[in-house]
């Protein structure tokens, strides 16, 4: 597989419209580097004002999050149709946050992936193990359970894989870049099962407070593609340093 990096940044519940508007145009006069291509995954009420600053450019814009139907009586909620409308290519699904505090379980999760898909929006699926998992030995367990369930029927590869250890979302910690290549390698095994040859396209992302710091360290391990990015992504400086990482990983 020719190692081309995917930088994504999930802004979460971060910024102003105004001030998105401002973050993309700093990510976007900073230009993509050589090896590294990047999304962008503002709140749904950005996403119109992000979308007009990177039209006709090479950064993607993405959603983090969307509901399994095209339309109809879901009052809060945003179809995959609507993503589509507004330019976005991408959508994050699964993330920790709304498997944990939305109680999202892992058939919507699935239902999700496929509404993606069907509406040619390539889906970002997080997949990851809590601390108590980790120690007890049943991380692999649980992410391979997290994997099956969400993918069950699916063929199309056009999908993204990112592995977030629930445990180093947000607090500072870090999976060793050992321990993160040997879930990924165990990630990329299930997909050459699952899709034969064509699993090794599929991209698959480190998410847990990757740093300017630590991202070419990470990056620079066999299986790791790319990076789902929190908090780092809202500054332009530290996304952009954390992209250009690609290039001497």
């Amino acid at each position: 597989m020719e190692k081309k990096y995917l930088i994504i940044g999930n802004w979460k519940m971060y910024k102003a419209p105004s001030q998105a508007v401002d973050l993309a145009s700093e990510i976007l006069k900073a230009g993509c580097p050589e090896n590294a291509a990047l999304v962008v995954c503002p709140p749904f009420t950005h996403l119109w004002g992000v979308a007009a600053v990177l039209k006709n450019s090479a950064i993607a814009l993405g959603a983090q999050n969307m509901y399994p139907a095209a339309e109809g009586a879901f009052t809060g909620e945003i179809s995959p149709a609507m993503l589509r409308d507004l330019g976005a290519s991408y959508v994050i699904i699964g993330h920790s946050e709304r498997r944990s505090i939305f109680r999202e379980s892992n058939e919507l999760i699935h239902q999700k992936v496929k509404a993606a898909q069907d509406f040619q929006l390539t889906p970002i699926l997080c997949v990851g193990e809590t601390l108590v998992e980790r120690e007890s030995g049943q991380h692999r367990e649980v992410v391979e359970e997290q994997i099956s369930s969400a993918l069950e029927g699916i063929s199309d590869t056009h999908l993204i894989i990112a592995y977030e250890p629930v445990w180093a979302i947000g607090t500072g910690r870090t999976a060793t870049p050992e321990l993160a290549q040997e879930m990924h390698a165990f990630i990329r095994d299930l997909l050459k099962k699952r899709f034969r040859e064509e699993g090794l396209g599929v991209h698959i992302l480190y998410g847990g407070s990757v740093k300017p710091g630590n991202a070419a360290e990470l990056f620079a391990q066999p299986d790791i593609t790319g990076g789902l990015i929190g908090g780092a992504s809202i500054v332009a400086e530290d996304f952009m340093a954390i992209a250009r990482a690609a290039e001497v990983a």
